[in-house]
């Protein structure tokens, strides 16, 4: 029976969380039954996640945070990556976190196959 997965894609930076995607659905299309839920931004991920937990076997967060000449980017890094490593750690579900985080624009390009990591690291924690 095929596992079923959320991921939710944060379109800030649409062209990058486009290639995340497409990344990540690659690596699972012929093993999960996916939806795909898109926010604003990286901050909406985890709450998206929390309402779905008891729906899915596993998740995915999308979306990219470039640095900005402001401390904005660090507490959204930050608590971001918190709140889905507890969310995680508290349901036991794996959540693949496909975020990143970069200086620029070049940086995320270059990263942006990070959501086919995501994806594996999902589906390595639902195998075992």
């Amino acid at each position: 029976m095929k596992k079923k997965i959320l991921i939710v894609q944060a379109n800030y930076y649409k062209n990058i969380s486009s290639i995340l995607l497409r990344s990540s659905e690659n690596q699972l299309k012929n093993y999960a039954k996916l939806n795909i839920v898109s926010v604003p931004g990286v901050f909406e991920i985890p709450v998206v996640i929390s309402r779905n937990l008891n729906k899915y076997d596993g998740f995915i967060a999308l979306g990219c945070v470039i640095k900005g000449e402001t401390p904005h980017f660090d507490f959204i890094s930050k608590s971001t990556t918190d709140a889905i490593m507890n969310l995680s750690v508290d349901s036991k579900k794996p959540i693949g976190n496909g975020i990143i985080t970069c200086l620029n624009k070049k940086q995320a390009l270059a990263r942006s196959k990070k959501g086919k990591e995501a994806a594996i690291a999902v589906k390595t924690v639902l195998s075992i």
